[in-house]
């Protein structure tokens, strides 16, 4: 399936192609830069051509909803704002910030303010967003403040009815549950209150709506969307990952997934061992296991990055899969993270697409 002439049109002359974010049977996502009529800017097209037919009809109306809400957030501050949009593509500014799962602003008190005033904003213009309860779709900008994104699911509404009162009461619980998760200490008697009562909407939805969401996405949609990593992630990243541990060389691993042009989704293994000639015998050991097809790249490193309890920090390890290279900076914590991070980078095996966003990168 391929765009209408005048979308292709527009992209083509104003559409610079960066990085691959997403893609699934409902869209594919890129970053990249957009040219406007005040000049060129970093941004984020989500487009419906290589969308399954069968799943058509369905990703054109989650489309419209994006559409539809971010025409109405333009000027709210709480998201991207909408720069172009035609009849099976649209292009959104790209907010300059890491996904809340990335991120994880433990103990940010200012950034969950940050998050309350946005959902107050979202309500003001009758927008109830019907998705946060991902974390993907909160984002902590590079300023300190909260925005969402991805606004396919928003419901749009001209009166605050039962039904708006009901979604924008969800949006707020779906919030505290990841204050509770990053900043419990912090929730008010109130907000705990909420917490502990779900709508009766949400109580009906996780008793037979969700079963049924789950049966279709996952079973006639073959749709996971862990983190972004769908099946691969879920099911053969596990796997590889225990038969990666036998080799005696290998000290441990880290299996995170990207958004492939080629596959959909791949998987880049990070690989802490000391031996650098390491990756042609694992490749040669996971063929031999005749188990899940092997990662698309395998790095051997002498030691992944860890937080304060020990475990790798896949969410600077997710940034250098997917190319997101000058995202990682503001994560960086000491000297002894960026030169860490500075061998990694130099190593790094995901090149074919990329983006020059390079610049900002640490020195060491």
């Amino acid at each position: 399936m391929s765009l209408p002439k005048d979308d292709a049109a527009v992209l083509s002359a104003r559409w610079t192609e960066g990085v691959l974010l997403k893609r699934d049977v409902f869209s594919t996502v890129e970053r990249g830069r957009f040219r406007g009529n005040s000049g060129e800017v970093d941004a984020v097209l989500r487009r419906l051509d290589e969308v399954p037919w069968w799943s058509f009809l369905l990703a054109r109306h989650l489309f419209a909803r994006e559409k539809h809400a971010l025409v109405l957030a333009k000027g709210l501050d709480v998201g991207p704002e909408l720069l172009w949009a035609g009849r099976r593509a649209l292009v959104r500014g790209f907010v300059d910030g890491v996904a809340l799962h990335l991120a994880k602003p433990h103990g940010d008190l200012a950034y969950f303010r940050s998050a309350k005033d946005a959902l107050r904003r979202l309500r003001r213009a009758g927008i109830c967003h019907n998705d946060l309860a991902k974390e993907q779709n909160w984002l902590v900008g590079r300023d300190g403040r909260a925005y969402v994104t991805d606004f396919q699911l928003a419901a749009c509404f001209k009166r605050r009815g039962r039904l708006y009162r009901i979604l924008a009461y969800e949006d707020l619980r779906h919030l505290l549950k990841h204050k509770r998760s990053y900043a419990p200490e912090a929730l008010t008697a109130r907000e705990r209150k909420v917490l502990a009562k779900k709508s009766f909407a949400a109580s009906l939805w996780l008793a037979t709506g969700k079963k049924v969401y789950r049966a279709i996405t996952r079973g006639l949609f073959n749709f996971t969307d862990r983190e972004g990593g769908g099946r691969r992630l879920v099911n053969d990243a596990p796997v590889i990952a225990e038969l990666i541990r036998k080799n005696p060389a290998v000290r441990d691993t880290a299996i995170v997934a990207f958004a492939d042009r080629r596959s959909g989704v791949g998987l880049y293994a990070f690989v802490e061992a000391d031996q650098a000639a390491l990756e042609g015998q694992l490749r040669n050991e996971l063929a031999a296991a005749k188990g899940p097809r092997p990662p698309e790249h395998i790095q051997v490193v002498h030691a992944l990055p860890r937080d304060a309890g020990g475990r790798p920090r896949t969410e600077i390890l997710q940034l250098v899969a997917m190319n997101q290279l000058d995202l990682i900076e503001p994560m960086m914590r000491n000297d002894q993270d960026r030169a860490f991070l500075k061998d990694i980078l130099e190593q790094r095996k995901n090149l074919r697409d990329r983006f020059n966003f390079e610049a900002d990168l640490p020195t060491g």
